[in-house]
């Protein structure tokens, strides 16, 4: 379940907007689709450096353009990086696979082609989390790791957490449905608002990239989520 992102030109930079996040009121967010137009049959890094104008003014039309961006190397473990002071610039954090902030004007920035991405928020610390979840970081629990440091940091209770999954790649296209263990792994740490798009990416290549699909050679959807500035 989403819906297209009105502040964005659709015909430009397609990007969806889940409604259990938005209706939370507390952050911004969004998940960007395939832009056409961009020839991405490289490797990961190039095929970001050529997205790189396109994912900013995407980050410029939903109000984050000056916020600093966190992004993560993503190394398909289950570290997550806890940020609960100010940041002043964009940075790059080695070793983990995603963020918890109760911090607001930072925009938190994952990087997925067939992986999902998790979006956690706490409506009422608030704080929020984004995270990198594929088969390895599943196996080895990095939503949990989220969840549990979201307690323990923020005084979120599980309960009261907003989870999205992102789209993601899923049987039959891909022997293992992560997705779901995700869920599992969320409603054992007490969540109970657990939302999932149910989009296969491998399954809409006019939609999505597919790292499984395109063999590797192909661009990046970017997940963004932040806290919004005081009122």
């Amino acid at each position: 379940m989403f819906k297209a992102l009105d502040l964005v030109p659709a015909e430009r930079f397609p990007v969806e907007q889940f409604p259990a996040i938005d209706a939370s009121g507390v952050c911004r967010h969004v998940f960007t689709q395939r832009i056409r137009g961009i020839d991405v049959s490289h490797d990961k890094a190039e095929a970001l450096r050529r997205l790189d104008a396109a994912h900013r003014e995407i980050r410029r039309a939903i109000g984050v353009g000056d916020w600093p961006l966190l992004t993560a190397q993503q190394i398909h473990g289950n570290k997550v990086a806890i940020v609960d002071r100010p940041v002043e610039s964009s940075k790059h954090f080695a070793g983990c696979d995603g963020f918890i902030t109760n911090q607001r004007r930072i925009a938190l920035g994952i990087h997925v082609a067939d992986c999902c991405a998790i979006y956690l928020v706490d409506p009422n610390t608030p704080a929020v989390g984004l995270v990198h979840s594929g088969r390895k970081g599943t196996e080895l629990g990095v939503a949990t790791n989220a969840i549990t440091q979201m307690v323990e940091r923020f005084g979120s209770e599980p309960a009261e957490l907003i989870v999205q999954l992102s789209p993601c790649i899923r049987p039959p296209l891909y022997e293992i449905d992560f997705a779901a263990e995700i869920i599992g792994q969320c409603r054992a740490q007490g969540v109970l608002k657990i939302h999932d798009s149910g989009v296969c990416t491998a399954c809409d290549l006019d939609r999505y990239y597919s790292y499984r699909a395109e063999k590797g050679k192909t661009g990046r959807m970017l997940a963004l989520l932040g806290l919004n500035p005081r009122l």
